[in-house]
């Protein structure tokens, strides 16, 4: 039986080829993996003594010969490919070892992998016959097979097989981003996911689910710390992320204050700004108590003792997100409901691309970010929004522009107190975002994602005792909104920008 190992990453090679030799494998190695195995004290036969060529063209061309891949791609259920082997003296290959050049951490010409997956496409192609390791993690398993049966199973080479192609495609997927450069929406857009973990279920018990992470990327998914709780669901991952990036921007855009929210299903169900965490989580609960049960609160630092104690009295929660915990903290709150997940997460990365799927259709698009500063906003009516109006325009206005359209959101002092969400009206979406706020409503402000299309929302806004709004403008009836606005005494502000989210 013969071995080729050609890789890049030696980790754990010398123990599998010196396991290799005891079981009787003949191994012939390529340039710099020949070099580490015989400084091991073994001996094999090197990939130009096989071929009878040099390595050439500092090291590109070294193992794209026929006595390589004849020797890997024959069939010899096939007597013809046997008769072809005996003719031209040339050996099977039965295991090929090979991991690739390392582009994807490092991308440059240089590290574009030829002979290797050449290699790896081969073996795993004739995988009927030949094994093909990729990785070092899968090395122990292949040794203890062989050790055990003599032979790896058919089950094992395809399964090998599987991981090969899959590496092999993730590979040129990064190629192929790497030669698109800053090309937003290119022609072929590849993906490479790799699987993280598996959930629990999807949106519903029916559905298999599990989260994935883009290849080489390390989402602030990654960096979590769960101290407690049942296994994340779906709807916990969409749920926890939302929460957690708006209680980021909330807190960046309100300098000097503490936020913490709380998501149901993906929309506030109340968000708040605040001097302290315990406040702003108080606040926000405060917003819409019934909702918050069985939510996912984030609270945008570390939760003490002191803040645990509030949070463990309020309804129960699905997820708590945080910045981290006080021993004292995740004691009271395991001992509130010891289901609750208890996650502690560092800040979240920026959002990329959008990919949203539509059976075998997807829709790609950049990511809605919040582009316009509170600073550039034009004031469309005669009266100038005061400094604490401005506050609760921009909290109405994030957490508006991360709830589902069409949506209109109310803030006071700091607090999202009323959210009318989904709505396929925007004057039913104010009615709604007006009943949740009650008398809260009167000298708050008010967001909504897309431009008053009629004066109707604004005024239902206004009658409610609403004193100032924020919308990206761009109607063709602007000019009656604001008119409407300037008869109700409200101040009017222009973001320039539309956020719907579906």
């Amino acid at each position: 039986m013969r071995a080729l190992l050609s890789v890049y990453d030696k980790t754990g090679l010398v123990g599998f080829a010196r396991g290799l030799a005891g079981l009787g494998w003949e191994l012939v190695a390529s340039g710099k993996t020949a070099a580490a195995l015989v400084e091991a004290g073994l001996a094999p036969l090197e990939v130009a003594e096989l071929t009878g060529s040099p390595e050439m063209l500092d090291g590109r061309v070294k193992t794209l010969h026929p006595r390589v891949h004849a020797a890997i791609l024959a069939d010899l259920e096939r007597p013809e490919h046997r008769a072809q082997l005996e003719a031209h003296a040339i050996t099977p290959i039965d295991l090929v070892v090979v991991n690739l050049y390392p582009f994807a951490s490092d991308p440059s010409i240089e590290l574009i992998d030829v002979g290797g997956p050449t290699m790896v496409r081969a073996a795993a192609k004739n995988h009927a016959r030949v094994t093909v390791v990729t990785d070092p993690s899968q090395y122990d398993a292949v040794l203890a097979e062989l050790v055990e049966r003599g032979a790896t199973s058919p089950e094992t080479r395809r399964r090998l097989a599987r991981a090969a192609f899959a590496q092999s495609a993730a590979y040129d997927a990064a190629i192929a981003a790497w030669l698109a450069g800053d090309e937003a929406l290119p022609e072929r857009l590849v993906l490479d996911l790799e699987r993280v973990a598996a959930t629990r279920y999807g949106e519903n018990p029916h559905q298999h689910a599990a989260r994935y992470r883009r290849a080489g990327a390390r989402p602030w998914w990654d960096g979590v710390t769960q101290h407690a709780g049942a296994a994340l669901s779906y709807l916990n991952y969409l749920d926890a992320d939302a929460a957690w990036r708006l209680v980021h921007e909330l807190a960046a855009d309100v300098p000097g204050s503490r936020a913490a929210a709380i998501i149901k299903h993906a929309n506030a169900s109340g968000a708040a700004v605040a001097e302290t965490l315990r406040a702003a989580f108080e606040r926000a609960l405060d917003a819409d108590p019934v909702s918050a049960f069985g939510g996912v609160v984030a609270i945008g630092g570390e939760v003490d003792d002191d803040l645990a104690a509030a949070v463990a009295a309020g309804p129960q929660a699905d997820v708590i997100v945080a910045a981290g915990f006080t021993p004292g903290a995740i004691e009271a709150l395991v001992a509130r409901r010891k289901a609750t997940r208890l996650l502690a997460a560092p800040a979240p990365e920026p959002l990329g691309l959008s990919v949203r799927t539509l059976g075998d259709t997807a829709l790609v698009q950049d990511a809605d970010e919040l582009v316009a500063a509170a600073s550039t906003w034009t004031c469309a009516t005669a009266a100038a929004p005061t400094p604490a109006q401005m506050v609760d325009l921009v909290v109405a206005w994030r957490v508006c522009a991360r709830t589902t359209s069409n949506a209109i959101v109310i803030a006071r002092d700091g607090v999202a107190v009323g959210v009318g969400a989904g709505q396929q009206s925007r004057v039913v979406a104010a009615e709604l975002a007006v009943a949740k706020a009650g008398e809260r409503a009167r000298g708050a402000a008010a967001a909504s994602d897309a431009f008053f299309p009629f004066p109707d929302g604004l005024e239902r806004l206004a009658d409610a005792g609403v004193t100032a709004v924020v919308q990206p403008g761009g109607s063709v009836r602007d000019g009656e909104v604001v008119a409407a606005a300037e008869r109700a005494g409200l101040v009017v502000m222009m973001t320039g920008e539309r956020h719907f989210r579906h």
